[in-house]
Order: C-alpha cells, then structure tokens, then sequence
C-alpha cells in the first residue's frame, strides 16, 4: 500500500472535505495544480454557495428581468421568452454581446464588484473555531440547523469593520445562509458598541466594588463571591457595563459571562469535593426579587442535605409549587 493511501485510509483527520478535494485535483493534473485551480475546485462542492446565488437570481437578476419580461419563471425554472424566435446566428451574437457587456462592467468597477462576498480578514485560528462550534454544540446559534447539514461559519457578532474584536467572546457559530441573511437584513449601528461596554453607573454597588472583589474576570464580565452567600462559594457573575437586566445584554457580554461560569464552577469543584450540584439563577426586575439594579447571576453550589428536601430546585421561589410530583396541580 502506498503512503499516500495508507494516509487517506488511516491519517486522514477532517474538519471539512479540503483534503482529499486536493488530493484528487493534483492527482488529475499529473500532480501538479496552482492554488487557483484548487480553490475552483473546492467551490465546486460549496453548496452553500450555490444558495446564496440562488438567491440573487430570484430576488435580483430574476425579478428584474421578468418586470422586463425578458424571462419567465416556471416553478424553478427560468425560460427565455424569445429564444425559439432567434436564429442560430442572432443566438452566439447576443452571447457575444453578453460577455462584452460583463467585460465592460469589470473593467470599470475592478475587483470591487466581489467585494460583497470577499472575506477581508485573517482566518479564524482552528483551535478558536474550534471553541466556538463547541460551545455552540455544532449548531447555528441563529436557526439551529446542525453542522451535519450544513456547514457552520465562524462569525464575529460585531463586525471587524465596527471595531469588532478577534475575541472568542466575539465569536458566534451561524450557519452560511444566515450569515448571509445577518450581513443583508441587519442594521444594527455598531458604531458606538465599544463605548457603550465602558459604561458604569457611578451609584450603583456593583459598578464601584466590583475591582475589590473580583475572583475572575475577562473583558466584559467579573465574577466575585456574594457578601451574603446562600451556601459556601455562591458567587455572582456580572457583565462589567452598567445594565439592569439580563435582557439588555449583548452577545459578546453573555458569551463571557458564560465563560466564568464555567471556569468559576471548576475552580469551586476542584477546591471543594462534597459540591454534587449548582443552582444558577438570575432575577429579572423588582417584582422578580431583584435588589440590585446590575444584571448578575447567582452560581450557588449545592451539597447533600443542605436543604431537608431538594425537589423542586428553582421551583420553590413560589410557595409550595416545589413538590410537583406530590402534588401535580400546583405547575
């Protein structure tokens, strides 16, 4: 067996179908290709692509030429009014014209005509994609769609031309159609996004404090031990922006806050072995037992027999609706 074989066999570790689209490329060329030809070839297998210019042709080229009624459409299909008129001559003329006509525009714009589909940045290192796709679960964080079918993109939730960061926290998984979608339909002014994460509220506790206080932080989020800890090693997790409430949150803040989470449960785990359990919970507004008004959220560590009933968890900030399962009708 050659070794060539044997690492296609054996070796062969993909994160996508590159590899062996080149392999085969330069076996068809005498084994030799230019980076060109082999990015054609890749692209031959983008479906996505395919999609997004599916989309051009209905909603742009399409629709345009039909108000012309140059075409018609037949389900998926286009026809050209006229082409059973045309003779075999008029035919490669207007072809002709045609590709004078694409040359002319090229001419005159350049390169800038693909500037909407040209990625103007420095790929995503894998071991960051990497990261992403798994906090992600392999999934859109837009529509869901698994990566088994359709392949994921590695996006920066604000863009790099808003000032946006190479930061994981800035990172998000979408898959190619709504990546797509977000850079058509979304017009969010990120322009100010950076100010605004400096902001602080010179009255609130949390905003002043939380420097003194801090066991972790990254960019946008601290996390400190609570002053009035339910159990051993509660914790509070805030973004480091004045906001009331979770849901005033930005992406990249709930990525982070996510982050020390995370890193805050192992640190406690590894420090403490009877821990068996978290409670992690946030209140949203006055009539929600909130008393402070900074976003954060409570990581309280549980341990065998801290409560004489544990059912229920979260349930039992009502009164009686923590036993659901002695007594069903109280939700």
């Amino acid at each position: 067996m050659s070794e060539l074989k044997k690492f296609i066999e054996s070796k062969m570790r993909m994160s996508h179908i590159y590899q062996p689209v080149m392999i085969k490329i330069l076996l068809k060329n005498g084994g030799k290709a230019d980076k060109n030809l082999i990015a054609k070839k890749i692209l031959e297998y983008d479906f996505s692509q395919v999609e997004y210019y599916e989309r051009i042709t209905n909603n742009m080229v399409g629709r345009v030429l039909r108000n012309h009624d140059i075409v018609q459409k037949d389900k998926n299909n286009y026809i050209l009014k006229s082409y059973a008129n045309l003779s075999k001559l008029e035919k490669e003329e207007i072809i002709s014209l045609c590709n004078s006509k694409i040359q002319e525009y090229i001419d005159n714009r350049g390169e800038k005509i693909w500037e909407h589909r040209r990625k103007n940045r420095k790929p995503v290192p894998g071991s960051i994609r990497y990261e992403v796709l798994k906090r992600a679960n392999g999934r859109c964080e837009l529509c869901g769609i698994s990566n088994d079918l359709k392949a994921l993109e590695v996006d920066h939730i604000v863009p790099k031309n808003k000032g946006g960061e190479d930061s994981i926290n800035n990172y998000q998984a979408l898959c190619y159609s709504c990546n797509s979608n977000k850079r058509d339909l979304d017009d969010t002014d990120f322009r100010n996004l950076n100010s605004i994460y400096e902001n602080r509220d010179d009255n609130c506790i949390f905003c002043n404090d939380f420097k003194n206080r801090k066991v972790l932080e990254n960019n946008l989020a601290v996390a400190f031990y609570d002053k009035y800890p339910v159990t051993k090693g509660h914790s509070l997790i805030i973004p480091k922006r004045h906001c009331k409430v979770y849901f005033e949150l930005a992406q990249p803040e709930i990525n982070a806050m996510n982050a020390l989470i995370f890193e805050l449960k192992e640190i406690l785990e590894s420090k403490d072995t009877t821990i068996e359990g978290f409670n992690i919970g946030i209140n949203n507004g006055e009539i929600a037992g909130q008393t402070i008004n900074h976003c954060h959220i409570h990581l309280i560590p549980r341990r065998k027999n801290d409560v004489s009933n544990p059912i229920g968890g979260i349930r039992n900030l009502i009164t009686g609706k923590g036993d659901y399962k002695t007594k069903p009708n109280n939700g």
